[in-house]
């Protein structure tokens, strides 16, 4: 069968608007009705994948549909790694951190860093210098729990008025 150059634009612009098996099944019944070397011819014309065509011919002849697994893919959380890290973060942290003193936000002010934390995750909690996550990690752990490092606040002395105001006694 030959295909002018507007059907092969057609089917691929056709086949990238389509995602998951929607595409694989477009795929199969497109090579389908290419015939013998439907696969090579579209993997070569089209830029499809053999793989993808396969898996999409097995789901139209199986009539099931295979599922993605976009869940297992990509970096775990450091909780899958370290389950007891937050209560290991919690617990170094808790003793060095105030609330808000105007009682405005439910946001917890911590004297510790991020790095200080990791520290003492391997002094105090025995974790292993590579088991420790990074310093990026436990900052965005410590915001996640609510806590927010930041400078403690010094007092300032009150500023000397250089001339008696009127209403002082001298």
């Amino acid at each position: 069968m030959a295909l002018t150059t507007s059907l092969k634009a057609l089917f691929i612009e056709t086949a990238k608007s389509l995602k998951g098996s929607a595409r694989r099944l477009f795929m199969a019944r497109t090579v389908k009705e290419l015939g013998a070397g439907g696969p090579r011819r579209a993997e070569r014309e089209r830029g499809w994948g053999r793989m993808t065509i396969r898996k999409g011919t097995h789901e139209l002849e199986s009539g099931l549909t295979c599922l993605d697994a976009f869940a297992a893919r990509g970096r775990k959380r450091v909780e899958a790694h370290l389950p007891h890290l937050l209560s290991a973060i919690s617990a170094i942290v808790d003793g060095q951190s105030q609330a808000d003193p105007q009682f405005r936000t439910h946001r917890l002010s911590t004297r510790l860093s991020a790095a200080e934390v990791r520290r003492q995750l391997i002094a105090r909690k025995g974790y292993a210098d590579d088991a420790r996550p990074t310093g990026q990690t436990i900052t965005t752990k410590l915001n996640a729990l609510g806590y927010y490092p930041q400078k403690v606040a010094q007092s300032q002395p009150q500023k000397k008025s250089p001339k008696p105001t009127p209403s002082s006694t001298k």
